[in-house]
């Protein structure tokens, strides 16, 4: 964290396994816990709060787990959806955290 997380907000990425009810999205059905986003960002685990809701890093940190390794995801945030806030430009944004943090790995 202190090598990719250095000028960046570091925090808690949850991670879901589905899409709509598992990240408290709702379509037609009523997600089954009410305020799901809600207590999720008030959460808190030694200094970090929740700063992403995501489905794919549990898949990677299950498989790292399996194979012995010690896994690290780095992430770019592009909505808030409590704000109902979204990146103008995901896109570079996204380019940007990889190239910095294949830059800080490998420097």
């Amino acid at each position: 964290m202190e090598l990719l997380g250095h000028d960046n907000h570091v925090g808690v990425t949850l991670t879901a396994g589905g899409f709509y009810g598992p990240q408290g999205r709702q379509l037609r059905l009523v997600p089954s816990v009410d305020g799901l986003n809600e207590r999720f960002s008030s959460f808190e685990h030694e200094g970090l709060r929740c700063t992403n809701f995501e489905m794919e890093t549990s898949a990677l940190y299950g498989l790292g787990g399996m194979m012995g390794h010690r896994v690290c995801t780095v992430c770019t945030v592009v909505a808030n959806r409590l704000r109902k806030e979204y990146s103008k430009d995901h896109h570079t944004s996204i380019d940007r955290m990889i190239a910095e943090a294949l830059e800080r790995a490998t420097g």
